[in-house]
């Protein structure tokens, strides 16, 4: 019940909103920063209450919904979506805390930003590929609504409706490849832990995988921002409000990495294979290309987005060389990318309101007048460098070194230091040009963040990169036994030589 609990909250929450009268603003607030934090509290429960070591899922919940086609709610949490759900939950309660810049139709706001909250924790929980869907969807809605309404600049509806087309189009080519996958499975269930068992006893025919593994890979690199599939995501994170651009970008997005992981890889290892080139080449080219492209920005929110999709590269790397090293460094960096995007968004929305917009150009010497976020944003910053004792070092160290232990050793271990220095160079001119030099005279309103309730989301939401930072096998070491059982059926295939994981 408690993993169902964390999920259910911040539905309730809003479901509670539709109850409220629409003048009382501070209680929408309230309700909203209740059901998240309580959500993100609950969410520590699962952390300490997981054993590691232990095959399998844990904190399993199921119930049947539709018998007559396998549909069931089913909930549970093993090694590689533990992390996932915890920064889901503190996340959403971050990206709460900072909507106090919301002064129209809050009860509309607050309640579509529940249901966000809900739907990504939800579809991370999900073991069911159709509510693993569904809560997709879910906590998507509300993003396209949120951006059309309280979105910034002129071009916001613009980009909600490019969002939407975009990611429409990924959705329903992803629950193609998902419908390919029941009916390879020759049985009627859509649970995840049954389709692996079939597909261990009998594999889906090699025809059926030649649609299903493309349909669901363009479908999820779609939904992820892959080139040539990314052009969607800078306008959207740049016209969005700091909550559900700190949402989408840090966890939402994440859902297509995560359903390569769940779906794919023990599902259809044999054609994934023969895959494996393409997305190698895939997720360099992503981690490179983006980052040059973040190099040329002039705006601080364009730069956050395309460091953002440049992060991804690294992530789609992980997964791609397929041993266990790098597949325990891509599901860290994941939740440490969270985090980091988050903060990268929070941080946007406070310089938008602060000086009118985020040209980095009509900046400088910052730190000056806002001590307070400017320190949160050069450790944000630092972080996304990749500095040691911050989450996304971690999770680099082990894509790389595990890029290295694979076939495409050289070439994957080149790319990757590029894109390190590549994300140094955008990452310290951004410290520079916004944080250091000349104060300018026209923002001299600007004020830095007084109260803890105005600090308290960058502290956690810092707190949180620092936390796996410093302390890695908080994660790494509940990963060991999901992430050899997720590749155990493509080592399988082969001699295994990989097989080496940093949980000790």
């Amino acid at each position: 019940m408690l993993l169902t609990t964390i999920l259910i909250i911040p539905l309730l929450g809003a479901l509670m909103l539709l109850c409220v009268p629409a003048n009382l603003r501070v209680l929408h607030r309230a309700v909203a920063i209740f059901a998240t934090g309580l959500s993100a509290i609950l969410s520590l429960f699962l952390l300490f209450g997981f054993q590691k070591g232990v095959l399998g899922y844990q904190f399993v919940q199921k119930v049947a919904w539709v018998p007559s086609i396998g549909l069931n709610y089913h909930v549970g949490v093993d090694g590689i979506n533990l992390g996932l759900i915890i920064m889901a939950a503190w996340v959403s309660f971050a990206a709460a805390l900072v909507s106090y810049e919301i002064k129209k139709h809050d009860k509309l706001y607050y309640s579509l930003l529940l249901l966000m909250s809900g739907g990504v924790i939800g579809t991370f929980a999900s073991l069911d590929i159709i509510f693993f869907y569904a809560m997709h969807e879910l906590a998507l809605i509300p993003t396209f609504i949120m951006i059309g309404v309280w979105g910034r600049g002129e071009k916001r509806v613009y980009a909600a409706f490019q969002m939407a087309i975009y990611l429409s189009i990924g959705a329903m080519i992803v629950l193609a490849g998902l419908i390919c996958l029941y009916a390879g499975a020759g049985a009627k269930t859509f649970d995840m832990q049954e389709l692996a068992a079939i597909c261990a006893a009998e594999p889906i025919s090699l025809s059926l995988q030649k649609w299903a593994i493309p349909l669901l890979l363009l479908g999820f690199g779609i939904l992820v921002g892959l080139v040539p599939f990314h052009t969607w995501a800078p306008l959207t994170y740049s016209s969005a409000p700091s909550a559900p651009a700190m949402i989408h970008a840090g966890v939402l997005k994440k859902f297509g990495l995560y359903g390569i992981i769940r779906l794919v890889l023990p599902l259809m290892p044999e054609e994934l294979k023969s895959w494996m080139e393409v997305l190698v080449v895939m997720a360099l080219v992503n981690a490179i290309y983006c980052g040059f492209i973040a190099i040329r920005q002039k705006c601080f929110a364009l730069m956050s987005s395309y460091s953002s999709l440049s992060h991804v590269g690294f992530i789609f790397l992980g997964i791609a060389v397929l041993n266990n090293l790098a597949l325990t460094g891509a599901v860290f960096l994941m939740v440490a990318h969270g985090f980091l995007a988050a903060l990268l968004f929070a941080l946007n929305g406070w310089l938008h309101q602060q000086t009118g917009g985020t040209s980095m150009e009509n900046m400088g010497g910052l730190i000056q007048k806002m001590p307070f976020i400017g320190f949160i944003m050069s450790a944000t910053l630092l972080a996304g460098c990749g500095l040691p004792f911050f989450g996304n070092f971690v999770g680099e160290f082990l894509v790389l070194f595990g890029a290295w232990k694979s076939a495409w050793h050289w070439p994957a271990a080149l790319a990757v230091f590029t894109g390190l220095i590549i994300s140094a160079v955008y990452m310290l001119r951004a410290i520079r040009r916004v944080l250091h030099g000349e104060f300018p005279a026209e923002l001299s309103g600007a004020m830095d963040a007084q109260c803890a309730w105005r600090k308290l989301p960058y502290v956690l939401l810092i707190a949180g990169l620092l936390a796996i930072g410093t302390w890695p096998m908080l994660l790494t070491s509940k990963m060991k036994e999901a992430v050899n059982q997720t590749l155990e059926p493509v080592f399988s295939l082969t001699t295994p030589d990989q097989t080496n994981t940093p949980s000790e």
